[in-house]
């Protein structure tokens, strides 16, 4: 097998060659057929403390094909089309084992969800964390049905999934995007409006609003646009901290809740979006030998939607 692994922090990926793994007792080796590349992998090749996590190999958003399984495996059989939830556990593919970027993978037969013939191998994976996050993070944390006025800042990989899932669920959704060449790509989703600020919905009486940015003033403004007893979320991690008025959401009654990944119930509910024809994201697919250039344009914020390197 090769793999693009993190050897040093702040130093680039390493490709390496080595013998194919072999499954354990409820393991499984899957054939990577594509893997999603996300900011959380830039931000693991740039985080000090990561260094006690070194050797890995990165990538936690993957699909492919079963090619081997362990014994007590009876779940899932050699031939399987799969994609592993990275937030199953703790222990997350790409950071506390060997993640995606590699043409072979083993993880638990415990963390992987059929993908349906329907549903092409790109979907496949970005379905596992870009569409899995957002979409728990919009309606089972955020609640998000029909006839709700709900904010999404942010349409990148994520907000534009969960644009596409509010407007399919029948709900009147807003966009606060700073960068103005997606905004056609936001309206071609269905969405009411779109600006640049979520500064612009202070007062606005929204039900709901979904931060996928976290640059703790959109958390801020985010709160200031809800309506009495409405709710924010807050997913993006653009910086760790946020100053919001305690006095302002006491006054509006708000709730502001947290939202990390997701389930394999949310990947499976998204597949069958997919296969409806409600979901078809941006996205750049690339090669195998190109993850480290994608992370580089990653990094430089390049890429608009999603990039998937596919193997």
């Amino acid at each position: 097998m090769k793999g693009w692994q993190l050897v040093e922090i702040d130093k680039p990926l390493v490709l390496v060659e080595r013998d194919d793994p072999q499954p354990g007792p409820g393991k499984i080796l899957i054939d990577v057929r594509a893997a999603g590349l996300c900011h959380s992998d830039v931000q693991l090749i740039h985080e000090p403390m990561a260094k006690f996590l070194l050797p890995v190999i990165p990538g936690h958003e993957l699909a492919g094909v079963v090619t081997a399984v362990g014994e007590g495996v009876t779940a899932v059989a050699v031939g399987d089309r799969v994609a592993e939830c990275p937030t199953a556990t703790m222990e997350c593919p790409g950071y506390h084992f060997d993640g995606g970027f590699a043409t072979k993978h083993v993880t638990s037969a415990d963390f992987v969800v059929r993908v349906p013939d329907a549903v092409g191998w790109t979907l496949g994976a970005m379905m596992t964390d870009a569409g899995m996050t957002s979409y728990h993070a919009l309606v089972k944390r955020g609640g998000c049905e029909a006839g709700m006025k709900v904010g999404i800042i942010g349409i990148g990989g994520l907000g534009q999934i969960a644009a596409a899932v509010a407007v399919a669920r029948g709900a009147e959704v807003h966009v606060a995007e700073p960068k103005r060449d997606v905004w056609d790509m936001a309206r071609a989703l269905g969405v009411k409006d779109v600006v640049e600020d979520a500064k612009a919905w202070e007062n606005q009486n929204f039900n709901l609003v979904v931060d996928y940015a976290g640059f703790g003033t959109t958390t801020a403004a985010a709160l200031q646009a809800l309506r009495f007893d409405g709710t924010a979320v807050i997913v993006g991690l653009g910086k760790n901290e946020a100053t919001i008025s305690t006095g302002d959401m006491v006054g509006r009654q708000s709730k502001l809740l947290a939202s990390r990944g997701g389930t394999k119930e949310d990947i499976a509910e998204l597949y069958e979006l997919v296969v409806a024809g409600a979901l078809n994201p941006a996205v750049t697919e690339i090669g195998f030998d190109d993850i480290p250039a994608g992370l580089a344009d990653l990094e430089a914020h390049r890429v608009t939607g999603r990039l998937v390197a596919r193997f």
